[in-house]
């Protein structure tokens, strides 16, 4: 599965298997009161409030917008500042294992985790960004936000879907090692919010052509998540 060129603002909702949401159910997204009564409310776009509500001295805001209040009511009622999907259902924060390693030439993200749902996956990037969003069985989510250390070739990079990891390929612009996964502006920049992603890197002898998937090796992969 090819690499998604840049596009990068997260997509709320990344969807929900139509058969399993009530009618009835409230959207999740903040700001937003839509109710879902059947699929065509999936087409009606979403406005709601990316960021967190804001208590400081008796005021009340959300950090995405920055609108003021002293009237709680007034809060809970502003419209909200971004258009997307609506999230029908809540979705599980995935505590999933990830890695990283390198060739000369390639970088390969790995996260692993059971029976990626490839309908609800997308995994977005620039040359220098790259935004992942990946649904796992039990409706549970893996999403994470990097700033390169390097340059990638977008149209060369790819993604692999396999029953307990996906893995994302992403080929160097220019060949030679990177230091780490991440920039070092965007890692202080996380640690100061308090958001960090923890990668280690693996050392790694492996050729590029030992990196690609082979149709044998995910039937094999298949076989022992069936075994389970």
């Amino acid at each position: 599965m090819a690499l998604e060129q840049k596009e990068l603002d997260q997509k709320p909702g990344a969807g929900l298997d139509s058969s399993l949401i009530r009618t009835g159910s409230s959207c999740q997204n903040p700001g937003c009161d839509a109710v879902y009564q059947g699929p065509e409310n999936d087409a009606t776009p979403c406005t709601y409030h990316p960021g967190a509500p804001r208590f400081h001295e008796g005021m009340k805001s959300w950090s995405c917008c920055g609108i003021q209040t002293l009237d709680f009511g007034a809060f809970l009622a502003q419209p909200g500042c971004r258009v997307g999907r609506h999230d029908w259902g809540k979705q599980l924060p995935a505590s999933c294992r990830h890695d990283w390693h390198q060739t000369d030439s390639l970088v390969v993200v790995t996260v692993y985790g059971q029976i990626p749902l490839p309908a609800f996956n997308w995994v977005k990037a620039s040359q220098t960004e790259l935004h992942v969003h990946l649904v796992f069985d039990g409706n549970r989510v893996f999403q994470a936000e990097m700033k390169l250390w390097g340059v990638i070739n977008v149209e060369q990079s790819s993604v692999s879907l396999m029953p307990s990891r996906v893995e994302i390929s992403l080929v160097k612009a220019d060949p030679g090692s990177w230091a780490q996964l991440e920039h070092p502006d965007a890692l202080a920049e996380k640690a100061r919010t308090g958001v960090v992603l923890e990668m280690d890197e693996e050392e790694s002898e492996d050729s590029d052509d030992d990196l690609s998937w082979t149709e044998e090796e995910e039937e094999e992969e298949e076989e022992e998540a069936m075994g389970e």
